[in-house]
């Protein structure tokens, strides 16, 4: 029998869609200004590099459920930043980066052939790590019967659309209702601007009851640790404990000497604070400039973009407007068809360029 590749089921990669545009963006006489990624730009804290450097010389394997003080210490610092309850050193893990926790997580679950929902504007990976494992997928922002589990995504990325309390019920008593597993990624929760994010986990949502639910969390973006690959899986212990047993078997391990930065990471809020503040600052020169250029920006209440639009173009012809003048962008329809109509710019850039893009705006 003829083999099918598993990539020809996948959709195209998306940044391999706008090759063009970023080498017009490219041409022009200022260099290029690159707003569609959101790779973090700014240093790491000395400390984290320091506990990273100290581990340096361990040789041994590392624990796939993390060192006993890396699992303390993510527990005290969900609690601490965010208000999550009712976890133990058993009902966290270390990732090796959220997006590998993403594109996995349906597969490590054994959700083959079940059907999983997705938002209606998503972050690809959602979609890819469905298919990866075989499943069906639904794009709505609501919960679709039959389904056997939903990623949800408070603050969105791409839109910035944050999720109340209420709203997060709804999917909680679905999951209590049908016994389906509920994946909220919360990968931005710390940066709420216009609206203040709630973990899935918090006891407001949950009544104390964390059963099949699992938040994801990730130390890339206010700690910019991207290249790190940090994250975290918390939330209902059975489930954690079984994505534990596959990923031992797996050999889906957290580096040792990246579990000591981690600690270092989740055991300062300082510098993320820091971090913090340098993005509202590139985020409210963004806006002015967009605002002055006629360009108009929804949602966005809290995380790392802006959701723009402007009248009468489509996400593409927005795209290609921004190139005109050096910038690039991400074009809304990579994260799905309803979000055809806006681009994505992201406030990881040096703040020298986010003060050059504010000058192409509006000249």
């Amino acid at each position: 029998m003829a083999r099918t590749p598993l990539g020809s089921m996948l959709p195209d990669f998306p940044w391999d869609t706008i090759a063009d545009v970023r080498e017009r963006a490219a041409a022009h006489e200022g260099g290029l200004i690159d707003l569609s990624v959101g790779g973090p730009v700014d240093p790491i804290a000395p400390s984290i590099q320091l506990a990273l450097t100290e581990a340096a010389a361990a040789p041994g394997y590392p624990q796939t459920a993390g060192t006993p003080e890396l699992r303390t210490t993510i527990v005290s610092a969900l609690s601490r930043r965010f208000g999550i309850a009712g976890l133990t050193e058993k009902s966290v893990l270390p990732v090796i980066g959220l997006k590998e926790a993403v594109a996995w997580l349906p597969t490590l679950l054994g959700l083959r052939g079940e059907t999983v929902v997705i938002p209606e504007v998503a972050y690809p990976t959602y979609e890819v790590g469905a298919l990866i494992a075989g499943c069906n997928v639904v794009r709505s922002d609501e919960p679709v019967d039959g389904a056997a589990f939903a990623f949800v995504n408070s603050p969105s990325n791409p839109t910035g659309a944050v999720l109340g309390v209420d709203e997060l019920r709804r999917w909680v008593e679905w999951s209590r209702d049908t016994g389906a597993i509920v994946a909220s990624d919360e990968c931005y929760l710390s940066l709420g601007w216009s609206a203040e994010p709630v973990s899935i986990l918090h006891p407001r949502v949950t009544d104390g009851d964390n059963t099949g639910l699992l938040a994801l969390h990730s130390l890339s973006k206010t700690s910019n640790l991207a290249s790190y690959r940090a994250g975290t899986i918390s939330g209902d212990e059975p489930l954690v404990q079984e994505l534990l047993l596959v990923r031992k078997h797996a050999g889906l391990i957290v580096p040792g000497p990246i579990q000591a930065a981690m600690v270092a990471a989740l055991a300062d809020d300082t510098h993320e604070e820091m971090q913090r503040a340098t993005y509202a600052m590139r985020r409210l020169e963004l806006m002015k400039a967009l605002d002055a250029a006629g360009l108009t920006i929804d949602d966005s209440e809290a995380g790392l973009y802006l959701w723009v639009r402007r009248d009468g173009l489509d996400s593409r012809e927005l795209l290609s407007w921004l190139a005109d003048r050096g910038i690039l962008a991400a074009p809304g329809d990579f994260y799905g068809p309803s979000g055809a109509g806006h681009v994505r710019i992201s406030l990881t850039v040096p703040d020298d360029r986010v003060d050059e893009a504010a000058r192409r705006l509006v000249s």
